[in-house]
Protein backbone atom coordinates (compact mmCIF):
# COMPACT_ATOMS: atom_id res chain seq x y z
CA UNK A 1 0.00 0.00 0.00
CA UNK A 2 1.06 3.37 -1.16
CA UNK A 3 0.82 6.86 0.94
CA UNK A 4 -1.92 8.80 -0.48
CA UNK A 5 -2.77 10.75 2.05
CA UNK A 6 -3.89 14.27 1.60
CA UNK A 7 -3.20 13.58 -2.44
CA UNK A 8 -6.36 13.98 -4.66
CA UNK A 9 -5.36 12.11 -8.02
CA UNK A 10 -6.82 11.72 -11.42
CA UNK A 11 -7.39 8.68 -13.41
CA UNK A 12 -8.72 7.84 -17.09
CA UNK A 13 -9.82 4.82 -18.06
CA UNK A 14 -10.71 4.01 -14.25
CA UNK A 15 -13.55 2.50 -14.96
CA UNK A 16 -12.26 -0.82 -14.94
CA UNK A 17 -8.94 -3.35 -15.45
CA UNK A 18 -5.90 -1.52 -14.67
CA UNK A 19 -7.22 2.10 -14.21
CA UNK A 20 -9.63 0.80 -11.32
CA UNK A 21 -7.36 -1.32 -9.49
CA UNK A 22 -5.25 2.39 -9.80
CA UNK A 23 -7.93 3.94 -8.54
CA UNK A 24 -8.64 1.16 -5.82
CA UNK A 25 -4.79 1.67 -4.16
CA UNK A 26 -5.14 5.36 -4.11
CA UNK A 27 -8.46 5.45 -1.96
CA UNK A 28 -7.08 2.44 0.20
CA UNK A 29 -3.82 4.58 0.48
CA UNK A 30 -5.85 7.49 1.86
CA UNK A 31 -5.99 9.44 -1.09
CA UNK A 32 -9.26 10.85 -3.30
CA UNK A 33 -9.60 9.77 -7.00
CA UNK A 34 -11.47 11.63 -9.44
CA UNK A 35 -12.68 8.96 -12.06
CA UNK A 36 -12.46 10.23 -15.86
CA UNK A 37 -14.13 7.42 -18.07
CA UNK A 38 -16.08 7.48 -21.60
CA UNK A 39 -18.40 4.64 -20.01
CA UNK A 40 -20.59 6.12 -17.72
CA UNK A 41 -22.13 2.87 -16.35
CA UNK A 42 -18.33 1.34 -14.78
CA UNK A 43 -16.89 4.66 -13.86
CA UNK A 44 -19.98 5.75 -12.08
CA UNK A 45 -20.53 2.14 -10.49
CA UNK A 46 -16.65 2.11 -9.63
CA UNK A 47 -16.98 5.76 -7.73
CA UNK A 48 -19.72 3.95 -6.03
CA UNK A 49 -17.48 1.11 -4.75
CA UNK A 50 -14.45 3.23 -4.04
CA UNK A 51 -16.39 5.62 -1.77
CA UNK A 52 -13.84 8.88 -1.77
CA UNK A 53 -14.32 8.75 -5.39
CA UNK A 54 -16.06 11.24 -7.89
CA UNK A 55 -16.64 10.54 -11.70
CA UNK A 56 -16.77 12.71 -14.61
CA UNK A 57 -17.15 11.75 -18.06
CA UNK A 58 -14.17 11.95 -20.65
CA UNK A 59 -13.63 10.74 -24.01
CA UNK A 60 -10.13 10.70 -25.11
CA UNK A 61 -10.51 10.89 -28.32
CA UNK A 62 -12.04 14.23 -28.24
CA UNK A 63 -9.77 16.29 -27.32
CA UNK A 64 -11.83 19.79 -26.56
CA UNK A 65 -13.78 17.32 -24.34
CA UNK A 66 -10.59 16.21 -22.64
CA UNK A 67 -9.95 20.32 -21.98
CA UNK A 68 -13.45 21.40 -20.96
CA UNK A 69 -13.49 18.25 -18.22
CA UNK A 70 -10.04 18.57 -16.69
CA UNK A 71 -10.94 22.25 -16.25
CA UNK A 72 -14.12 21.73 -14.70
CA UNK A 73 -12.29 18.81 -12.27
CA UNK A 74 -9.37 21.74 -11.28
CA UNK A 75 -12.34 24.15 -10.94
CA UNK A 76 -13.99 21.86 -8.28
CA UNK A 77 -11.50 19.93 -6.60
CA UNK A 78 -8.82 21.45 -4.05
CA UNK A 79 -5.21 20.83 -5.05
CA UNK A 80 -5.34 18.34 -7.51
CA UNK A 81 -1.74 16.21 -6.79
CA UNK A 82 -1.26 13.88 -9.40
CA UNK A 83 -2.63 12.26 -13.38
CA UNK A 84 -2.54 8.53 -14.22
CA UNK A 85 -3.39 8.23 -17.89
CA UNK A 86 -4.68 4.57 -18.35
CA UNK A 87 -7.30 5.20 -20.76
CA UNK A 88 -6.86 3.83 -24.75
CA UNK A 89 -7.36 1.31 -27.16
CA UNK A 90 -5.83 -1.60 -28.84
CA UNK A 91 -5.27 -1.81 -32.50
CA UNK A 92 -4.63 -5.42 -33.71
CA UNK A 93 -4.76 -4.91 -37.84
CA UNK A 94 -1.81 -6.18 -39.26
CA UNK A 95 0.30 -3.41 -40.86
CA UNK A 96 -1.00 -4.39 -44.32
CA UNK A 97 -4.47 -4.21 -43.16
CA UNK A 98 -4.04 -0.98 -41.30
CA UNK A 99 -6.20 1.93 -42.54
CA UNK A 100 -5.89 5.39 -42.38
CA UNK A 101 -9.06 5.94 -40.33
CA UNK A 102 -7.82 2.79 -38.04
CA UNK A 103 -4.24 4.69 -37.77
CA UNK A 104 -5.96 8.16 -36.78
CA UNK A 105 -7.89 6.72 -34.68
CA UNK A 106 -5.77 4.92 -32.25
CA UNK A 107 -3.19 7.73 -32.54
CA UNK A 108 -5.79 10.07 -31.78
CA UNK A 109 -6.79 8.45 -28.77
CA UNK A 110 -3.60 6.81 -27.13
CA UNK A 111 -1.33 9.30 -28.07
CA UNK A 112 -2.75 13.06 -28.58
CA UNK A 113 -5.38 11.97 -25.67
CA UNK A 114 -2.81 11.72 -23.41
CA UNK A 115 -0.48 14.50 -24.24
CA UNK A 116 -3.89 16.83 -24.06
CA UNK A 117 -4.42 15.31 -20.88
CA UNK A 118 -1.14 16.20 -19.55
CA UNK A 119 -1.23 19.70 -21.63
CA UNK A 120 -4.30 20.53 -19.96
CA UNK A 121 -3.20 19.70 -16.19
CA UNK A 122 0.61 20.92 -17.15
CA UNK A 123 0.23 24.38 -15.87
CA UNK A 124 -1.95 23.73 -12.80
CA UNK A 125 0.54 21.71 -11.53
CA UNK A 126 3.49 24.67 -12.68
CA UNK A 127 0.78 27.05 -10.71
CA UNK A 128 0.54 24.41 -7.47
CA UNK A 129 4.37 23.91 -7.09
CA UNK A 130 4.62 20.78 -9.05
CA UNK A 131 2.33 17.41 -9.09
CA UNK A 132 2.92 13.91 -10.82
CA UNK A 133 2.18 12.39 -13.93
CA UNK A 134 2.51 8.61 -14.55
CA UNK A 135 1.38 7.42 -18.36
CA UNK A 136 0.49 3.56 -18.97
CA UNK A 137 2.57 2.64 -22.31
CA UNK A 138 3.10 -0.96 -23.26
CA UNK A 139 5.70 -3.04 -24.14
CA UNK A 140 4.40 -3.11 -27.47
CA UNK A 141 6.34 0.47 -27.51
CA UNK A 142 10.08 -1.02 -27.15
CA UNK A 143 9.57 -4.20 -29.36
CA UNK A 144 7.42 -2.78 -32.32
CA UNK A 145 4.00 -4.79 -31.33
CA UNK A 146 3.21 -8.33 -31.49
CA UNK A 147 1.61 -9.57 -28.57
CA UNK A 148 -2.11 -7.61 -28.79
CA UNK A 149 -1.02 -4.88 -30.50
CA UNK A 150 0.38 -4.41 -33.31
CA UNK A 151 1.76 -1.24 -35.67
CA UNK A 152 -0.50 1.26 -35.09
CA UNK A 153 -0.99 0.59 -31.58
CA UNK A 154 3.12 -0.26 -30.68
CA UNK A 155 3.53 3.57 -32.54
CA UNK A 156 1.44 5.37 -30.35
CA UNK A 157 2.99 3.85 -27.19
CA UNK A 158 6.27 4.67 -28.19
CA UNK A 159 4.80 7.81 -28.83
CA UNK A 160 4.18 8.02 -25.27
CA UNK A 161 7.20 7.18 -24.31
CA UNK A 162 8.52 9.52 -26.03
CA UNK A 163 6.21 12.40 -24.46
CA UNK A 164 7.06 10.85 -20.94
CA UNK A 165 10.68 11.98 -21.30
CA UNK A 166 10.17 15.59 -22.77
CA UNK A 167 7.26 16.35 -20.15
CA UNK A 168 9.89 14.84 -17.46
CA UNK A 169 12.68 17.23 -18.65
CA UNK A 170 10.67 20.18 -19.06
CA UNK A 171 8.65 19.79 -16.34
CA UNK A 172 11.55 19.24 -13.86
CA UNK A 173 12.16 22.37 -12.62
CA UNK A 174 9.12 23.00 -11.62
CA UNK A 175 8.73 20.08 -9.41
CA UNK A 176 6.54 17.92 -12.11
CA UNK A 177 7.39 13.95 -12.04
CA UNK A 178 6.64 12.31 -15.30
CA UNK A 179 6.84 8.28 -15.62
CA UNK A 180 5.59 6.03 -17.58
CA UNK A 181 5.11 2.22 -16.68
CA UNK A 182 4.93 -0.60 -20.02
CA UNK A 183 2.55 -3.89 -19.04
CA UNK A 184 2.79 -6.84 -21.41
CA UNK A 185 -0.29 -9.00 -21.76
CA UNK A 186 -2.58 -8.52 -18.86
CA UNK A 187 -5.61 -9.98 -17.92
CA UNK A 188 -8.38 -7.26 -18.39
CA UNK A 189 -11.69 -6.85 -20.74
CA UNK A 190 -9.93 -5.25 -23.63
CA UNK A 191 -7.81 -8.13 -23.88
CA UNK A 192 -10.54 -11.00 -23.42
CA UNK A 193 -10.33 -11.60 -27.26
CA UNK A 194 -6.39 -12.89 -26.82
CA UNK A 195 -7.04 -14.56 -23.27
CA UNK A 196 -10.56 -16.55 -25.25
CA UNK A 197 -8.45 -18.26 -28.15
CA UNK A 198 -6.33 -20.70 -27.24
CA UNK A 199 -3.73 -20.22 -29.57
CA UNK A 200 -3.22 -16.56 -29.99
CA UNK A 201 -3.34 -17.44 -25.93
CA UNK A 202 -0.16 -20.42 -25.69
CA UNK A 203 1.88 -17.79 -28.03
CA UNK A 204 1.95 -14.76 -26.42
CA UNK A 205 2.23 -16.36 -23.06
CA UNK A 206 5.41 -18.03 -24.79
CA UNK A 207 6.86 -15.05 -24.82
CA UNK A 208 6.21 -14.62 -21.48
CA UNK A 209 9.80 -15.62 -19.45
CA UNK A 210 7.43 -15.94 -16.13
CA UNK A 211 5.25 -18.14 -18.17
CA UNK A 212 1.76 -16.31 -17.50
CA UNK A 213 0.12 -13.09 -17.88
CA UNK A 214 -0.42 -10.23 -15.36
CA UNK A 215 -3.30 -9.35 -13.30
CA UNK A 216 -4.47 -5.93 -13.77
CA UNK A 217 -3.44 -5.34 -9.78
CA UNK A 218 0.24 -6.46 -10.61
CA UNK A 219 0.44 -3.66 -13.34
CA UNK A 220 -1.35 -1.19 -10.71
CA UNK A 221 1.38 -1.03 -8.62
CA UNK A 222 4.32 -0.15 -10.41
CA UNK A 223 1.92 2.93 -11.36
CA UNK A 224 1.20 3.41 -7.85
CA UNK A 225 4.71 3.82 -7.07
CA UNK A 226 5.16 6.12 -9.84
CA UNK A 227 2.36 8.09 -8.85
CA UNK A 228 3.36 8.55 -4.83
CA UNK A 229 5.98 10.29 -3.16
CA UNK A 230 8.03 7.26 -2.78
CA UNK A 231 9.19 7.74 -6.14
CA UNK A 232 10.26 11.04 -5.19
CA UNK A 233 13.39 11.31 -7.41
CA UNK A 234 12.29 9.14 -10.19
CA UNK A 235 11.47 11.32 -13.18
CA UNK A 236 11.40 10.67 -16.94
CA UNK A 237 11.90 6.48 -16.07
CA UNK A 238 9.33 3.92 -19.00
CA UNK A 239 9.35 1.28 -16.64
CA UNK A 240 8.31 -2.46 -17.75
CA UNK A 241 6.63 -4.27 -15.69
CA UNK A 242 6.19 -6.83 -18.35
CA UNK A 243 7.30 -10.29 -16.89
CA UNK A 244 11.08 -10.08 -18.15
CA UNK A 245 10.04 -9.60 -22.09
CA UNK A 246 12.06 -6.47 -22.40
CA UNK A 247 14.87 -6.74 -19.66
CA UNK A 248 16.40 -3.33 -20.67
Amino acid sequence: MFDFKDKTVIVTGAGQGIGKEVAKGIVEGGGKVIICDINEETGKACAEELGNACFYKMDLGDHKNIREVMAEILKNNDHVTGLVNCAGVISKKPFMEITDEEWERTIRINLTGTFTACSAIFPYFVENGGGRITNVSSVAGKIGGGLLGTAAYASSKAGVNGLTKAIAKEGGKYHINCNAVCPSFTHTPMTKSLSDDPEKNAKVIGMIPLGRAAEPVEIAQMILFFASDAASFVNGEIGDCDGGIVMD
